[in-house]
């Protein structure tokens, strides 16, 4: 499994920063935004998208997820994730839809006062993956 460095994790952490200001959050007041680092190099953010109808509502590690994969990326290296409230970690049914592209996946986010580095599968040891649809 691979780590990215203190400079590396700032950086994909200042890149979700950065797009605070797009997020789509009237219900909760609760802006979230997402980085995704891929396996070239490149740098797909997300934002959280609310909606009346509250579980039609997207968390911001989907809509940049959804957007890589949309770009045509597969090999998603980390996802840094960020909100100016505090402390933050990825919701349950994100750890779920991160981990369906890779186990090592590194999770990127600020706890307690520190920048944390964690593998999805460190969050969620026990996903539900393609080897059991397809069994």
């Amino acid at each position: 499994m691979n780590t990215l460095s203190q400079s590396e994790m700032s950086k994909l952490m200042a890149a979700a920063e950065q797009t605070i200001d797009k997020a789509y959050e009237p219900y909760s007041r609760y802006p979230v935004g997402a980085a995704v680092l891929v396996d070239n190099g490149k740098v797909i953010t997300g934002v959280n998208v609310e909606n009346a109808a509250y579980p039609s509502g997207l968390c911001a590690e989907r809509v940049a997820l959804g957007s890589a994969v949309s770009q045509g990326h597969r090999n998603i290296i980390a996802i840094a994730v960020y909100s100016p409230k505090g402390d933050i970690s990825p919701c349950g049914m994100c750890r779920q839809f991160i981990s369906e592209f890779g186990a090592d996946i590194l999770l990127i986010f600020q706890w307690q006062g520190a920048l944390k580095q964690v593998p999805i599968k460190q969050l969620l040891p026990f996903s539900f993956d393609h080897k059991m649809v397809n069994a």
